[in-house]
């Protein structure tokens, strides 16, 4: 039994609880202690404010090397994804292995625990596959556990290069062939107790109606999470209903994708019939507004998803910024530029779509400061630029004054994995981050 007191701790609800003891055992919470006023002998201290580990719901780990790379010109999404197509095609295992290790370790500095990992580079050049045919899933996995993190390997389906049309140039080696080919990769896939394999459809436009819904029986069928990028651009949302007579959720709900197993990611362009669909079905909304303003894709109806019941989480996506608390007061800057009113998502609404709703995202029994809970958990400071002066009664200093900067203290599982703002795991992350990125320029 390993004890920690946390000064103050998030417990849910709209204030923070001063003197908690978190006791963990074989990797979980094994009792949590409210109004202790002093740590009990051998205790570690956690100063600050005590949250449950964060969790980012979508990632695509090397999409970190375009970061500072593709602001020169002005464009789309569709632009920027010619030079996100260009980097896919110089990766291979051992390279690609080290940007997500730095990558996942960065991540983890920031406070998440947990990441989901939407995974479509899937072969070799030219669309060959590598003798493993898990081989970059596998570096994945090898780099989050390097890192210290826990990861959903959201193994994505894509199939066509856009509606109708074959794979072209880099997106070969996205591709299985068929659904088939897809389901025998996958099922060579196999959890580890920092892992567990997911699975994805990545979009309407790269799989079509008859494979995604084989996708999705195949995800239900192993009890897996399952994902979808949804209705990100307008064209593609624009596209789906003049080609397919449906939206995009609307085709995925006609598949049988939609459940509480289901998160869309982004829902950019969700029509009010979708987000019925989506809260009916119990399924989650995972946001990633950094990205989503980066790529100028627009604002997502959180008002709207929230109100209907829809589990919010959020994201860092193509990783322009790594920070779950910026993700977080985002969504709900999105809904006060949106609605023209303030405090439409809460303090804890926002807290919990950072930590539990991603956790139950992506399959975790985390994302809470609970007896039997995941021992997944952060500290985050008070006394800086950013937090100084702050009521630090109130949930709402972590969400709207904290920053990534302010972590201190990561515990994954009970293990400690970064101690007064230090990796205890990858010794110099911007070194690796700088490296690993270098070594991938054309």
């Amino acid at each position: 039994m390993t004890a920690w007191w946390a000064r103050r701790a998030w417990l849910g609800g709209a204030r923070t609880t001063e003197g908690v003891v978190l006791e963990v055992k074989d990797g979980r919470f094994a009792a949590v202690t409210p109004g202790i006023p002093a740590p009990p002998a051998g205790a570690n201290v956690l100063e600050g404010l005590t949250l449950p580990g964060l969790a980012n719901t979508h990632s695509h780990a090397f999409h970190r090397a375009l970061r500072g790379r593709t602001h020169e010109h002005s464009g789309s999404f569709w632009s920027w994804r010619e030079a996100m197509y260009g980097l896919a095609s110089r990766l291979d295992p051992d390279t690609y292995g080290r940007l997500a290790r730095a990558t996942f370790a960065e991540m983890a500095l920031a406070g998440f625990t947990a990441v989901g990992e939407f995974h479509y580079l899937h072969q070799g050049r030219g669309g060959i596959p590598y003798g493993d045919p898990n081989a970059m899933g596998h570096a994945l996995m090898a780099a989050a556990g390097d890192a210290g993190v826990r990861l959903t390997l959201l193994d994505a389906c894509y199939l066509q290069g856009d509606f109708d049309a074959p794979l072209v140039g880099p997106q070969r080696r996205f591709g299985d062939g068929d659904t088939e080919g897809w389901i025998r990769r996958v099922s060579r896939l196999e959890d580890a107790p920092h892992v567990r394999a997911g699975a994805a459809i990545h979009s309407v436009r790269a799989v079509p109606p008859a494979a995604a819904a084989g996708v999705a029986a195949f995800a239900r069928a192993r009890g897996m999470p399952l994902h979808a990028h949804v209705s990100e651009q307008r064209r593609e949302h624009e596209q789906c209903r003049d080609r397919r007579g449906a939206t995009p959720l609307e085709l995925l709900a006609e598949g049988g994708a939609l459940g509480p197993d289901f998160t869309a990611v982004h829902g950019t362009h969700l029509s009010a019939r979708d987000v019925g669909l989506l809260g009916g079905a119990g399924g989650g909304c995972c946001a990633c507004p950094t990205t989503e303003a980066d790529l100028g894709d627009g604002l997502g109806p959180f008002e709207a998803l929230h109100r209907a019941g829809v589990r919010l989480s959020v994201g860092s996506d193509s990783h322009a910024v790594v920070d779950g608390f910026e993700e977080a007061r985002s969504l709900e800057a999105a809904c006060r530029l949106t609605s023209e009113t303030r405090g439409v998502l809460s303090p804890a609404d926002l807290l919990g779509a950072a930590t539990a709703g991603g956790m139950a995202s992506l399959g975790w029994d985390s994302g809470r400061l609970a007896p039997g809970a995941l021992a997944d958990f952060v500290a985050v400071r008070l006394d800086s630029r950013r937090t100084a002066g702050c009521d630090p009664s109130l949930a709402a200093t972590a969400v709207f004054a904290a920053s990534a900067a302010d972590v201190t203290d990561v515990v994954v599982g009970g293990r400690v994995v970064v101690a007064a703002g230090v990796h205890a795991l990858v010794e110099d992350v911007p070194g690796e981050l700088a490296a690993s990125i270098s070594a991938l320029d054309p």
